[in-house]
């Protein structure tokens, strides 16, 4: 039974920080969205901040940290954007959780601080969990079972693909232990982590990455400096099973966007339901009227290219969703005040940016709306074929860049718009 105190999204994360600095972890705040690696385009997990102390090119001021960190994932390696409102689980913008050593302690106590942290401050039945560790390390499996006590019958080995972890082509890297919380019969069947690739019953919520290598261009691995600590668990994640919840749309702090956007649109919500195409278009607007929010706060600006083109795309994508609801007003900024609200304890800079967020915002929305009946009436005649006997099995690359150029449609909503109804774009000739 999780503590009370932590079935709150701010609960939640004060008491994970709690939990490492009375373990004397320094506190780190959170960074920018914008990494100072120029080989990501944002900050896509809570160790970006520390990748030099990783890769031994500066000293780190601690030997071990623990930090909430704000990341995106979309555009490059990491892109969820296109999963958002699809899923249970899919966002744009979250929070990571995490605990980092540099050189201090290593798999000995990593390991078991996880268990205590899962058990006892997030409440897990440890009954209920199960433990993955790479195919290659014993010392992992040993810790786990001899240590922590984990029987060897929920214990399991998997392979590269799902426990060895790098933040891209090049940097740390090394093998990771995942915590998994069995959700029960009716998310699936029996056989632990390995028996549910999607995760689906056996829910990973915490990974423990061991940093020992750093990979280089090549694919070649070379031993760290020093063997280093890098945990992250989801907070969106955490909170979903905390509050005892189905999906990460019940939680605190997206369930209130959701009812903002139904009040705006009028449109019913479904909870649960994947095919409902309101509820998706709902889903759609307060996730990315949240990230948008977030990313702005951080300096990222809509513009055509870069990090500003990933915004313009996020907030066209919520403006062309209000639009299936039937919404004719402005929408973004009301659901922006709403998300505001839940997320300025956490992040104080975001009252004082919030006039300046809802201008961008309310530009934004207002610039696209102002060309999107049209566009939408170009690209129906394209699918449609108005003058053609059957329908178009293909948007023209032409078609495409006019509704770029004209109208502001992003080549990838245009392909989005198309790919519902089977209609594919000739993006070679975009």
């Amino acid at each position: 039974m999780a503590r009370a105190d932590i079935k709150t999204a701010d609960g939640l994360r004060r008491a994970f920080v709690d939990f490492f600095a009375a373990r004397e972890h320094t506190v780190v705040p959170s960074a920018s969205l914008i990494p100072f690696d120029p080989s990501i385009m944002f900050t896509v997990a809570g160790m970006v901040p520390f990748k030099p102390y990783f890769v031994g090119e500066e000293t780190a001021p601690y030997n071990r940290a623990v930090s909430v960190q704000k990341c995106v994932r979309a555009g490059g390696k990491h892109n969820d954007l296109d999963d958002v409102g699809r899923t249970k689980r899919h966002l744009v913008f979250f929070e990571m959780l995490g605990n980092f050593s540099f050189g201090d302690y290593f798999k000995e106590k990593a390991i078991p601080w996880g268990w205590e942290l899962a058990t006892e401050v997030f409440g897990f039945d440890g009954d209920q969990l199960w433990i993955t560790v790479h195919e290659s390390d014993d010392e992992a499996e040993q810790i786990w079972h001899d240590v922590v006590g984990v029987p060897m019958s929920r214990i399991q080995r998997l392979g590269d693909k799902d426990n060895f972890w790098q933040m891209g082509d090049v940097g740390p890297c090394g093998p990771c232990s995942e915590i998994h919380i069995d959700r029960g019969s009716a998310f699936g069947p029996d056989g632990g982590p390995l028996n549910d690739p999607k995760g689906d019953r056996f829910l990973e919520f915490w990974n423990l990455v061991f940093m020992q290598y750093n990979q280089a261009g090549d694919g070649s691995r070379t031993r760290l400096p020093r063997p280093s600590i890098d945990t992250g668990a989801g907070f969106e994640r955490i909170l979903t099973l905390v509050q005892g919840v189905d999906s990460i749309w019940e939680t605190d702090l997206l369930s209130p966007l959701i009812d903002t956007g139904r009040r705006l649109s009028g449109a019913e919500y479904k909870i649960g339901d994947y095919e409902h195409r309101p509820s998706f278009s709902l889903r759609v607007l307060a996730e990315h009227a949240r990230s948008s929010m977030m990313m702005i706060n951080d300096g990222v600006f809509p513009s055509n290219e870069g990090r500003g083109y990933v915004l313009r795309r996020i907030i066209r994508r919520a403006v062309r969703h209000a639009y299936l609801l039937g919404c004719e007003k402005l929408v973004m900024p009301s659901l922006v005040e709403t998300s505001l609200g839940i997320m300025k304890s956490a992040y104080p800079e975001l009252a004082t940016n919030s006039d300046f967020i809802l201008g961008v915002i309310t530009r934004e929305e207002e610039k696209f709306r102002a060309t999107l009946r049209n566009g939408l009436t170009i690209l129906e005649d394209e699918m449609a074929g108005d003058k053609k006997p059957s329908k178009q099995s293909q948007i023209s690359g032409t078609a495409a860049f006019t509704l770029h150029d004209t109208y502001g449609f992003p080549l990838e909503l245009t392909q989005e718009i198309a790919g519902e109804r089977g209609v594919a774009v000739d993006t070679d000739g975009f």
